[in-house]
């Protein structure tokens, strides 16, 4: 079973509807690193990352990671090695830093765009986050932490995206 993406505002599971925030730029088949856009697509969903400093770990059937002050997902594009991909954060590494201040990525999930054959400059860090008041992203899905609490548990580690 997929989750799906569709009107710009609207996540499905089964018989759910959330609400959500895509990207400002709305969503491309050329996605592109600062673009601001959403890819289409269909995509696995990677581990479950979360503040265990700052809630429980939650209940669901996907592997759950808790986030340190040392992670980032690197978006340096001249970084062949490490693009889009988990790393230690270091000042060689230009990076999303993972540990913040505010409750954006309290919770997240990798979106897997991008990330088999990983293409520098093609986008990076598409992650399922939080919201508080359904901004636009800069490419990423973000849900109200209640929903996304509800969709971890109903979702496992074969469940897919689909963002049309």
């Amino acid at each position: 079973m997929s989750i799906l993406v569709k009107n710009k505002v609207t996540l499905i599971f089964d018989e759910f509807k959330f609400r959500c925030s895509i990207g400002k730029g709305g969503i491309t088949k050329n996605k592109l690193e600062g673009d601001k856009k959403t890819p289409k697509g269909t995509y696995d969903l990677g581990n479950l990352y979360f503040r265990n400093d700052k809630h429980h770990k939650p209940e669901t059937k996907i592997k759950c990671i808790p986030i340190s002050k040392k992670m980032g997902w690197c978006d340096d594009v001249y970084n062949k090695k490490n693009y889009n991909k988990l790393v230690q954060i270091n000042e060689n590494i230009k990076c999303e830093k993972l540990y913040r201040t505010d409750n954006k990525y309290d919770f997240l999930i990798p979106i897997q765009y991008n990330s088999k054959k990983i293409i520098p400059g093609k986008g990076s860090a598409i992650f399922i986050h939080l919201t508080n008041n359904y901004e636009y992203t800069d490419g990423c899905i973000a849900l109200k932490k209640n929903d996304f609490l509800t969709l971890i548990k109903l979702i496992n580690k074969k469940t897919k995206i689909k963002i049309v």
